[in-house]
Formats: structure tokens, C-alpha cells, sequence
């Protein structure tokens, strides 16, 4: 990827969700919500915090991590729908 995000951003891909019900009923494309699951592709250094002295991002490339349903910025990136977020828009790390 050719981009790297500032600060405390970072961009996630969002996973694909469920295409079945646990029941097994199929949902249609229309009716589905965008997920709010996603992988990290690249992360910023970090924040500073009021003494200047950096502080680094929980987040590595790589982790999968759960975010708001209205969090971060979509963006498209090499022909790849992204978003760009804030750590702090960031729920949790889901574990492997």
C-alpha cells in the first residue's frame, strides 16, 4: 500500500459479513449492514500527549479489531474500499 496514515489513524479493510442467518435464511445484498468487523492494514506512530512525548497505537497491521457503526472515514485506496479512523473510534482487538 502507498499509504501511510498520521497520528493515531489508522485504515482498516472491513471483513465481509454473514451472507446466512444462524436459521439459515439468506440475506439479500440490499438488506445488509456494513460490517463493523475489519482488518488493519497500516497504522500512524501515534498520538503525543500534553508533554510532546509520543505515544504508540495499541493497533498493529494485521490485528482484527471491532469499530463503531459510524466510524472513520471511506476512502478508496489502489481500487480497495478503506476506511481511515482514529485508534479511539477502535472498540477492541477480537481475539485469533
Amino acid at each position: 500500500m502507498k499509504f501511510r496514515p498520521l497520528h493515531d489513524r489508522v485504515v482498516v479493510r472491513r471483513l465481509d459479513s454473514e451472507e446466512k442467518t444462524k436459521g439459515g435464511i439468506i440475506i439479500p445484498e440490499t438488506a445488509k449492514e456494513k460490517p463493523q468487523e475489519g482488518e488493519i492494514l497500516a497504522v500512524g506512530s501515534g498520538a503525543r500527549d500534553e508533554a510532546g512525548k509520543l505515544v504508540p497505537l495499541d493497533v498493529k497491521k494485521g490485528d482484527r479489531v471491532l469499530f463503531g457503526k459510524w466510524s472513520g472515514t471511506e476512502v478508496k485506496i489502489d481500487g480497495q474500499d478503506l476506511l481511515i479512523m482514529k485508534e479511539s473510534d477502535i472498540m477492541g482487538i477480537v481475539g485469533k
